[in-house]
């Protein structure tokens, strides 16, 4: 069964030249990661020092395993709480008036 989960990650600060680097490589897969619907959500905070993102995953364990092909994995220290649930703006049905 799928559940959800919110992970909290905090980054370096300063960010090293080579975790600039990856940004690029890392942001292709988070968007092939919310095309495929294993990810809702990826939010920096305005100081770049905190990354949220919600996860759709079977386990924890799944979590962690994805989290670890991530390009910029190495340099974010994951905290992951499973949720009871995730509401967003996009799971509301919009009607067209047309």
């Amino acid at each position: 069964m799928l559940k959800q989960y919110m992970v909290e990650f905090d980054l370096p600060n300063p960010f090293p030249q080579d975790f600039i680097n990856l940004i690029p490589m890392q942001r292709l897969m988070i968007d092939r990661l919310l095309a495929e619907g294993k990810i809702k959500s990826y939010s920096l905070s305005l100081d770049r020092a905190k990354l949220w993102t919600v996860f759709v995953a079977e386990s924890a364990f799944d979590v962690i395993e994805g989290i670890a092909e991530w390009p910029l994995a190495e340099w974010m220290t994951p905290n992951i709480q499973e949720l009871m649930f995730h509401h967003s703006s996009e799971m509301v049905l919009h009607f067209s008036l047309n």
